[in-house]
């Protein structure tokens, strides 16, 4: 699935809609300890086909709590909130109920966060600037199993990277000839079932690829494969 999180057709004909039907509803617990920010997105959220806000939260305690609750599917986490920051809360939901999907919706940037959010478990980290068409295509991102970074945090999470593995640089880092193939048109939008059509392989194998290339990269989602492509011009801004 394409994360490119600012390109969404939202486009809304009466077949997209019968579509829509069909779809399972995405279950929703927003955690904010800013009234007004989370009646917004609660509020832009419900307006979004198939997904729908089940509970809101005013720190990381009650955010737990709601969690176990109600089992959503996905819960939007502030880091930086009364009684229990985000990362924390992050750390018990994981631990009890790990498949429940956990984005950090942020103001901070820092790459301490970043690193202690996605070691902690987070499925995504995106930025409180980010458009409500935006905000529910990461939503179903990690509702179907993807990894969400918003793009200035994966460009500088991969120069971190840079630095730390210098070598890393040189080369494919050991990806084998079809996983080239499969990282050049994930960094060019296409999703699974379309890699497969055109590498003439079974879905199964292009995620079993996608799933080598990021453990080879050490990187998280999309938009990481993007610049990694770049960086080293297989790709260039015209494909993407």
């Amino acid at each position: 699935m394409s994360i490119q999180l600012e390109e969404v057709m939202h486009t809304r004909t009466s077949s997209r809609a019968l579509g829509e039907q069909s779809r399972p509803h995405i279950r929703i617990v927003v955690a904010d300890d800013q009234r007004l920010f989370r009646e917004s997105i609660v509020g832009m959220l419900n307006s979004e086909p198939c997904i729908e806000v089940v509970g809101s939260a005013g720190n990381g305690l009650e955010a737990v709590e709601l969690a176990r609750q109600l089992r959503p599917d996905v819960v939007l986490m502030d880091v930086k909130m009364p009684h229990l920051n985000g990362i924390e809360a992050l750390r018990q939901i994981k631990a009890d109920l790990p498949e429940i999907r956990v984005i950090l919706l942020t103001t901070f940037t820092a790459d301490g966060y970043v690193l202690e959010g996605l070691a902690a478990g987070a499925n995504g980290y995106v930025l409180k600037d980010i458009s409500t068409v935006g905000l529910a295509s990461a939503i179903r991102a990690v509702y179907n199993g993807e990894q969400v970074t918003a793009p200035d945090i994966a460009a500088r999470m991969m120069q971190l990277l840079d630095r730390q593995n210098p070598e890393k640089a040189q080369g494919y880092d050991g990806l084998t000839s079809r996983e080239m193939e499969t990282l050049v048109l994930v960094a060019r939008g296409l999703v699974a079932k379309e890699i497969a059509r055109a590498l003439a392989i079974s879905e199964k194998t292009v995620r079993n690829h996608i799933s080598n290339i990021y453990r080879k990269l050490d990187i998280y989602d999309r938009s990481q494969v993007v610049i990694y492509a770049m960086k080293k011009g297989l790709v260039d801004i015209n494909d993407i």
